[in-house]
C-alpha cells in the first residue's frame, strides 16, 4: 500500500509498509528557479576562500603530469522530508592528490565541529553529511566542494523540510501503526479538510548585493539588491544597527524586475556608517552589510577682491588698462559693464582678460573720449557675488605729436606675471605700474615701451 506526496515540481512515493528510516530521504526534482540559485551558489563558492582550520589533509609533492582534478562519480541528490526526520546527503569524489572536502549550507561553510551534523569520509571517496532530526532551519541548499592543486569542483543538494501540522497526525507515529496518513502538499490537494495543507518555503537568498560605497556629501546614493525566497521576503534596512525609516531623504523602492533600492538624497555626514539589509520570510532570514563613506563637500568661498579697480586717467589715443584681482572657491565668473551696458565680448580695440591666479584686466587700445565713464567688474560663483566700480577719464592732448612717434598698440610681454591662460597674453607684464597714465607725459618719446 502506498501513498503519493504531491509537490510543485514532481511527486515522491512513500511506501508506508517500509521502515521509517528508508522513507526519510525522498528525492524530488528542483525547479528551474531553484537550479539557477544552486548554480550561482556553486559559482561563488568555487571562487571564494574557505576555512581550512579543520582540514587535516596535507598535499605531498605530486608531479603536475600525474595530478588529476577532483571529479564527482556520484553527486548529491535533492530530498523532501518532514521535520523531525533524519536525512543523509551522500556523494563520491575522486582526484589526485586526494581532494580536500568542504561542506556548505546556503553558501555558508559548515564547521566540522558542528554537533548538528555528522560529516564522514570513506577510503573509496564516499562523503556524507547526516542529521538525525531535521528542523525547519535545516531547509536549504547543501553544497560539497572538493579541491586539490589541480582545481575545484562542487555539487549541491536541495533539502525541503516540511512542517507538521499539529492538528494532523505526525509522520512518525509513536504506535508504529502501518496506516499513518501523511500531510499533503497544497498542490493538487483533494480538498479534504481533515488533512493538513503543506506549503513550500525557501529561505531568502541575495542574488545581488552592493559593496562598500563612497559618496560625496550632497549627492545621491543608491543601494540596489535582489533577493529570492518563498514566500516573497520582506526587506528592512538598518544603519549601525538602528532601523531606517522612510522620509524625505530616505526612500525604499522595488522595481518590476525585483530589484530593491535604498535611495538617499541628499547624502549628509550623518548617513555614513554600516548599512545592513535584512530579508525575512517564514522560512528564515538572510542579510548583507556594507559601509558607506561620505566624502566632505568642498567648502565654497564667496568671491572677494584682493585688489580693486582704481580710478584712472589717460590721454586721448593712448592705451589703458583697468585691472584688479579676485579670489573665490570655486573660481568665479567675471562680468564687465560700462555705465549700464554689458561688455559681452572682446574686440581688437577693447578686450577682456583673466588668468588662473585671479588677475583680471580690461585693455583698451587707443582710448577715445567715448571710452570715458564708470566701469564695473563683477565676480560670481555658487557662494555669492561681489562688484567694484572705477572711473576712466580720457584727456585731450595739448599739442600735436610728430608723425614719426605715432602711438602703437600695446602688446603685453612676458616679464612680470604668468601668461593669461585663455588668450595667451601675459597680463602681469601688462600690469607694470610704469604703464599707468599717471606716469605718462605728453612727451612723444615716452609713448612706445616694451613694458606696456
Amino acid at each position: 500500500m502506498a501513498r503519493r506526496l504531491l509537490g510543485a515540481d514532481s511527486a515522491a512515493v512513500f511506501n508506508i509498509q517500509e521502515p521509517e528510516e528508508e522513507t526519510a530521504n525522498q528525492e524530488y526534482k528542483v525547479s528551474s528557479c531553484e537550479q539557477r540559485l544552486i548554480s550561482e551558489i556553486e559559482y561563488r563558492l568555487e571562487r571564494s576562500p574557505v576555512d581550512e582550520s579543520g582540514d587535516d589533509i596535507q598535499y605531498g609533492d605530486v608531479p603536475v603530469e600525474n595530478g588529476v582534478a577532483p571529479l564527482f562519480e556520484m553527486k548529491l541528490k535533492h530530498y523532501k522530508i518532514f521535520e523531525g526526520m533524519p536525512v543523509t546527503f551522500t556523494c563520491r569524489v575522486t582526484g589526485n592528490p586526494k581532494p580536500k572536502i568542504y561542506w556548505f549550507k546556503d553558501g555558508k561553510q559548515i564547521s566540522p565541529k558542528n554537533d548538528h551534523y555528522t560529516i564522514q569520509r570513506d577510503l573509496d571517496g564516499t562523503c556524507s553529511l547526516h542529521t538525525t532530526a531535521s528542523t525547519l532551519d535545516d531547509d536549504g541548499n547543501y553544497t560539497i566542494m572538493a579541491a586539490n592543486p589541480q582545481g575545484r569542483i562542487s555539487c549541491t543538494g536541495r533539502l525541503m523540510v516540511q512542517a507538521v501540522n499539529q492538528r494532523g497526525r505526525s509522520p512518525r507515529s509513536p504506535s508504529g501503526h502501518p496506516h499513518v496518513r501523511r500531510p499533503r502538499s497544497r498542490s493538487r490537494d483533494s480538498g479534504d479538510e481533515n488533512e493538513p495543507i503543506q506549503e513550500r518555503f525557501f529561505r531568502p537568498h541575495f542574488l545581488q548585493a552592493p559593496g562598500d560605497l563612497t559618496v560625496q556629501e550632497g549627492k545621491l546614493c543608491r543601494m540596489d539588491c535582489k533577493v529570492s525566497g518563498l514566500p516573497t521576503p520582506d526587506l528592512s534596512w538598518q544603519l549601525d544597527g538602528k532601523p531606517i525609516r522612510p522620509d524625505s531623504a530616505h526612500k525604499m523602492l522595488v522595481r518590476e524586475n525585483g530589484v530593491h533600492s535604498l535611495i538617499i538624497e541628499p547624502v549628509t555626514s550623518r548617513d555614513a556608517g554600516i548599512y545592513t539589509c535584512i530579508a525575512t520570510n517564514r522560512a528564515g532570514q538572510n542579510s548583507f552589510s556594507l559601509e558607506l563613506v561620505v566624502a566632505a563637500k568642498e567648502a565654497h568661498k564667496p568671491p572677494v577682491f584682493i585688489e580693486k579697480l582704481q580710478n584712472t586717467g589717460v590721454a586721448d589715443g593712448y592705451p589703458v588698462r583697468l585691472e584688479c584681482r579676485v579670489s573665490g572657491v570655486p573660481p568665479p565668473q567675471i562680468f564687465w559693464k560700462k555705465e549700464n551696458e554689458s561688455l559681452t565680448h572682446s574686440t581688437d580695440r577693447v578686450s577682456m582678460h583673466q588668468d588662473n591666479h585671479g588677475y583680471i584686466c580690461l585693455l583698451i587700445q587707443g582710448a577715445t573720449k567715448e571710452d570715458a565713464g564708470w566701469y564695473t567688474v563683477s565676480a560670481k560663483n555658487e557662494a555669492g557675488i561681489v562688484s567694484c566700480t572705477a572711473r576712466l577719464d580720457v584727456y585731450t592732448q595739448w599739442h600735436q605729436q610728430p608723425q614719426s612717434t605715432k602711438p602703437k598698440k600695446v602688446r603685453p610681454s612676458a616679464s612680470r606675471y604668468a601668461a593669461l591662460s585663455d588668450q595667451g597674453l601675459d597680463i602681469k607684464a601688462a600690469f607694470q605700474p610704469e604703464a599707468s597714465p599717471s606716469h605718462l607725459t605728453l612727451n612723444a618719446g615716452l609713448v612706445e615701451s616694451e613694458d606696456l
